[in-house]
């Protein structure tokens, strides 16, 4: 479950990350990244 938290983490910060340098930045871009984030860190408070 860990593995697949990081994959998605990752592919959500990608998106943003193309959002953000190929298109206008919109809310949904920045709602992306908090998502990657918040999954970033279940994954790191469950390791721990």
């Amino acid at each position: 479950m860990r593995g697949l938290l990081y994959i998605i983490a990752v592919i959500l910060i990608i998106g943003w990350a193309l959002g953000v340098f190929l298109y206008s930045a919109t809310g949904l871009i920045h709602v992306l990244l908090v998502i990657a984030i918040i999954a970033l860190l279940l994954g790191l408070i469950r390791r721990a």
